[in-house]
Order: structure tokens, then C-alpha cells, then sequence
């Protein structure tokens, strides 16, 4: 017995001198390398800052990186953070998980800020046995194959490829369950998209990604077999969007695939990067011209995506229009304001460049109706759209539907980590990472895609109910005002009259 105790403190011993020697020597190595770094600091010309604070300098870019993570945690105000804040995240969140998305002790929304939107409750709000469902609206009355759009609030354009495969595939799901429709973005038609089984809006952007010839224009012969899936419902070209007017999509070479490539008809491990326009699309009668060959290809409705900064190209297209006759008009428009954001961008445009909604919306809703052309041509907006009660503000403008892309990122676990060009996504939703999409259960989150829709949906028929109304799309400028001083709001109607 002895011997084994002696045994064991030997061996007791011998661990802790290793244990130690080890320690003496990553102490060691650990010193050298910060001599190494420090003389390495102090030798550069590059940075002052490293140059002046050797070694302790590079804490600053540690501390710049993480800054913006501890203040969306620990920092921020609920109502303080852009471009979404912590009380629209944490809504979001609570609608896709369908658990209670009620508040208690009054609302920490600061209703005095210039253009804040207040709803006019009704003296006599609709009861419940009176309010109806909205019905659906015909797009492409004069197309081969019209669409019946059952819903208000749709997925806005997202790329396969921008986005991942999981994260695709959950949206697809989740649209067939909620009844609402899903822009592919400009990548292409993938399996993903057709997987999921639900109605899918087709996006031609600049560079003609899925519908494109070897030399990069569009084929004819790709754009009649994307219209062959029964799912595919509507052709959308794109102008331009939100995030980066006068720009077109970036994709960076990391998260160009085989795979993805193939979808696109371009190079694998190259930087995808779109024209800034479409280059045979000069004036709108080259636009007009392009939406008609591309439904008389497809038999099916087609329309154009773009940002709004001002009247006068739409008006001449409304004259041209009316020469042409309604037959060749586009059969919807959607209107991106500078508020979108989902693409990865130049911050130049992100920042600068375009107008946001609230101004862009009732310039392209009240043009039509000048114009008469309000029934013919649908209008769908886009831009920051992820509560119901923006939602609601679009449809008393005018607007006939609302597209978003974060609102439905956000049903999929996006957490705002500002990482979507990076390939680095902690929630797998735009990484092509295997080890970080795992995370991401297509089966799962596709019912939180649809509980978001439709929470979102109630939530606009609950203040449309509120203001008097049996359904959403019966909401005027009437029903809200805007915010403009202290203690003072105007009725839109006065702020935007109605054109006779």
C-alpha cells in the first residue's frame, strides 16, 4: 500500500512539474511574441496609432469590431438602433414564434418626432362579424395568363446565392403555408425556390442571370422554359433597388458556387458583379418595350422593380402609355425606397441616393391616377415595411401590395449582425459555410416564415378595423396623419389630395 502511495505522489509530482514547464513555456512563447509584435509595431509606417501604442493599439480594431454587437446588446435604447431597432426585431421575432406579441405599461414609441404615422381610430369600429378578407386582386388583366395575388404582404427579392440554400428553401416553405408569393432576386431560379412549392415571382436583373445566352443577353428560349413552371407567376424587371441605386447586384467571388454559378450562367469562384443597368434599356420606350417582349414571351404578367427620385421620366412614360394604348402598360411597379437595404453596397449609395418611401410611394400613386391608370397598373411597395402598422401606411397611400426581404429575414433567425456580404452569417441565412447553415432547419423555420406573414397580415386588418374599415385595403389617407411639429399632425389627404 505503501509503495502505490508513494507511487501516485510521484506521478502527482511528476504531472505538476510538466503542468509547470508547459506554463513556463507558453509564458515564454506568449513574451516573444508580443516583443516580436511590438517591435514589428513600432517599425511600421502604416499606422500611427500602432506606431505610437505599439501592441496596445491593436486593441482599437478588436474594440471597433465588436463595438457595434455590445451596443445592439447592452447599449441601445430599444427604439434607438438603425436600421432596425430592438422593439421591430423583437416583434418580428415574437409573431414568426406565434407567441404573445402584446405589450403592458404604455408604448416606448416616441410618438413627436416630425413624420411619425397616427392612426385615426374610428368612432364605431368595425366589429369583428363585419370585417371581411381582402379579396384577391387580378394582375395582368390583359395577359395570356393573368395572376389572382391572394395576398397583401409578400417576400420581396432575395438571391439565391446572396442568400443560402436552407434559408431559401425555409422562404419557399413558408410562402406555399402562408399563401403569399416570393421574389427569387436577380440570382436565378434554383431548385430551392421550386422545392418549397410556393408562388414565385421571377426577377430578370441587369446581368439576365437564369435567362441569359452565352454572350449575356436574354434569351428568349430561357425565358420560356422559367415560365413553363407552373409556379412561376410574374416576370419583374429590375431598374434598379433600394440599397444601391444606380448600381447593380454584388456578389463576392466566396459565395460564387458551382452550383450557384450554374443557376446564373456565369464562372464559378469569380465576383459576380451586374451591370448597372440594363444596356439595351436607354428610355422608357426602350422600357416599355422590353416589359412587352419579355410578356409576350413568358404569357405571363410582367412589371418593373425601381427606386423613385422624381416625376418626369414617369410621366412621359404615362404619356406613352396612353399612345400606346393600356394593353402595353406594365401590369405592376415596385417602388424600392432608399430605406431597402438587403444588398450588399457602395455606403455612397446606400446613404445618398434615392428617396425613401414615404416620399417616393404617393409620387408613383398619385401619377397614375393623373394619368388614369391607378386599375391598370398595380402598385407594390418596398422599403422597411416589417410592422404592421408600415404595412398599413402603404395601403392608406395607395399602395395594392407590400413586398419585404429583412422582415422575413428576421422570421428566419437574422439577428442584424450586419454580416451578409461576408460569407460569415452566425445564423446561416446568407453564408454558403456548411458548418454555419447547419443551424438553419428548412422545416422549422419555413412555419416561422409563416407565422410572421400572417401575424403581420392580422396586425394591419386589427387598425384597419380600428379606423372603421371592413378590410386593409380599404384604408385612405384619410384614416392616418403625419406627425410635422410639436404637438401638431396634419391628415395625409391634406398633406397628399387626392388627384380628381
Amino acid at each position: 500500500m505503501e509503495n502505490r502511495s508513494n507511487g501516485l505522489e510521484q506521478f502527482i509530482l511528476t504531472s505538476l512539474e510538466v503542468m509547470a514547464g508547459l506554463f513556463i513555456l507558453a509564458i515564454g512563447a506568449a513574451t516573444l511574441a508580443a516583443l516580436f509584435i511590438y517591435v514589428k509595431d513600432r517599425s511600421q509606417t502604416v499606422s500611427t496609432v500602432r506606431r505610437n501604442f505599439p501592441l496596445i493599439g491593436r486593441f482599437r480594431y478588436l474594440f471597433e469590431e465588436l463595438g457595434e454587437f455590445f451596443r445592439q446588446y447592452f447599449f441601445s435604447m430599444d427604439r434607438e438602433e438603425m436600421p432596425f431597432n430592438r422593439a421591430q426585431r423583437s416583434w418580428a421575432y415574437r409573431a414568426a414564434k406565434k407567441v404573445d406579441v402584446t405589450v403592458a405599461f404604455g408604448s416606448t414609441k416616441d410618438l413627436r418626432p416630425e413624420g411619425t404615422i397616427l392612426f385615426v381610430n374610428s368612432a364605431f369600429p368595425t366589429l369583428d362579424k363585419d370585417a371581411v378578407t381582402p379579396p384577391p386582386l387580378i394582375i395582368g388583366p390583359y395577359c395570356k395568363n393573368p395572376y389572382e395575388a391572394h395576398s397583401i404582404f409578400n417576400i420581396s427579392g432575395m438571391s439565391y446565392g446572396a442568400l443560402s440554400k436552407p434559408a431559401i428553401l425555409a422562404l419557399s416553405q413558408g410562402a406555399k403555408s402562408a399563401c403569399c408569393w416570393m421574389n427569387t432576386g436577380e440570382g436565378g431560379l434554383s431548385p430551392a425556390h421550386l422545392e418549397g412549392g410556393s408562388d414565385i415571382v421571377f426577377q430578370v436583373g441587369t446581368a439576365k442571370y437564369g435567362v441569359r445566352d452565352k454572350n449575356g443577353n436574354l434569351s428568349n428560349e430561357k425565358l420560356r422554359k422559367i415560365a413553363s413552371y407552373p409556379q412561376v407567376k410574374m416576370f419583374e424587371l429590375k431598374l434598379s433597388q433600394g440599397a444601391k441605386p444606380g448600381k447593380g447586384g454584388i456578389l463576392p467571388a466566396i459565395k460564387v458556387t458551382k452550383e450557384i454559378a450554374e443557376i446564373r450562367g456565369i464562372p464559378a469562384g469569380e465576383a459576380s458583379i451586374s451591370p448597372n443597368r440594363h444596356p439595351e434599356i436607354s428610355n422608357i420606350h426602350e422600357l416599355l418595350d422590353m416589359v412587352n417582349h419579355i410578356r409576350d414571351v413568358t404569357c405571363k404578367p410582367t412589371g418593373f422593380k425601381t427606386v423613385i427620385s422624381g416625376d418626369d421620366w414617369l410621366e412621359a412614360l404615362c404619356e406613352e402609355i396612353l399612345k400606346r394604348g393600356i394593353e402595353s402598360a406594365p401590369d405592376f411597379i415596385t417602388v424600392d425606397g432608399s430605406d431597402g437595404g438587403t444588398g450588399a453596397a457602395p455606403m455612397p449609395l446606400m446613404d445618398d441616393v434615392g428617396l425613401p418611401l414615404i416620399e417616393s410611394l404617393p409620387i408613383l400613386v398619385d401619377l397614375l391616377a393623373r394619368y388614369n391608370l391607378n386599375e391598370r397598373i398595380k402598385v407594390i411597395a418596398s422599403g422597411k415595411l416589417i410592422t404592421p402598422d408600415k404595412v398599413a401606411w402603404a395601403l392608406a397611400m395607395g399602395a395594392d401590395f407590400v413586398v419585404s426581404a429583412r422582415g422575413f429575414m428576421f422570421a428566419l433567425g437574422c439577428i442584424q449582425a450586419m454580416q451578409c456580404n461576408k460569407n460569415s452569417c452566425p445564423t446561416g441565412i446568407t453564408t454558403h459555410n456548411p458548418e454555419l447553415q447547419h443551424g438553419l432547419v428548412p422545416a422549422k423555420k419555413s412555419v416561422r416564415v409563416a407565422n410572421y406573414q400572417k401575424k403581420v397580415e392580422y396586425g394591419v386588418g386589427l387598425i384597419a378595423h380600428s379606423c372603421g374599415v371592413a378590410e386593409p385595403r380599404e384604408l385612405k389617407r384619410e384614416h392616418a396623419r403625419m406627425v410635422v411639429g410639436p404637438g401638431k399632425s396634419i391628415p395625409l389627404n391634406e398633406l397628399y389630395p387626392p388627384v380628381n
